[in-house]
């Protein structure tokens, strides 16, 4: 492989054994070679070499075993999406409503792709988690973070009934900047932990009845409820500081 007059040594590194992954040269759980033989098929030398391994770490293409060289690791979707989580955490509140419609789009569909996959199992386990949010609603002052802890819990039994973990992931990533919103939500709007409850409730009913059509439109109501609340109430960012 030849080095590209316009890219950096580093992200020759990056794509060079990107490339050798796609061709199939490189499959999960295959080690590396040794460095100055993938150092000269790539044409690199040793520190932009390490550089780019470092880079396709950190995004969870490889990982560097102490002592044993570095791996290709399993590619799993989880973990190679993982890094957008991040990403969506840095934006600013002005694309809020951009994240919730994405969040909105990919729920819809999860939930109805639930509604054909899911099992009893799956069903007695969101059953439980809406039962202690029964409890928690019950026992007078809420704990709005213990409530939006059940909310996750919920939502995430869903995106694994699923059964598309590529889905499951896209929507991972995106749970921990909507759930700043979703507090707030909880925090300020009179009655709206109730309100998600009996929504919730009725998400679980269309999943149970494995009927798809209404599962997507009981999540779509859902996910507007909170879209529409923040549209008219948006919080500022120190609303949302920690503490």
């Amino acid at each position: 492989m030849t080095n590209a007059s316009n890219r950096s040594q580093p992200d020759v590194v990056v794509q060079g054994i990107k490339r050798l992954i796609v061709d199939g040269m490189l499959k999960p759980g295959d080690k590396l070679p040794v460095e100055k033989d993938l150092g000269e098929e790539l044409g690199v030398s040793r520190g932009p070499l390490r550089e780019g391994v470092r880079a396709l770490s950190m995004m969870g293409v490889l990982e560097t075993r102490q002592g044993d060289g570095t791996y290709v690791t399993a590619l799993d979707s989880s973990l190679l999406l993982a890094p957008m989580g991040f990403v969506v955490d840095l934006q600013d509140r002005s694309g809020a409503h951009h994240l919730h419609a994405v969040r909105r789009m990919l729920e819809t569909e999860a939930a109805a792709m639930a509604a054909t996959r899911i099992s009893a199992e799956a069903v007695a386990g969101a059953e439980a988690v809406l039962q202690q949010t029964e409890a928690q609603l019950a026992g007078g002052e809420p704990d709005h973070e213990a409530l939006i802890d059940n909310d996750i819990a919920f939502h995430r039994l869903i995106a694994q009934a699923s059964e598309n973990p590529v889905l499951e992931a896209l929507i991972t990533a995106l749970a921990g900047r909507t759930l700043r919103d979703r507090l707030w939500r909880s925090i300020t709007q009179d009655g709206a932990d109730e309100a998600t409850h009996a929504e919730h409730r009725a998400i679980l009913a269309a999943l149970a009845a494995h009927d798809p059509d209404r599962a997507r439109a009981r999540m779509a109501a859902h996910l507007f409820a909170v879209e529409d609340y923040l549209h008219e109430r948006p919080p500022a960012a120190e609303d949302l500081q920690p503490g």
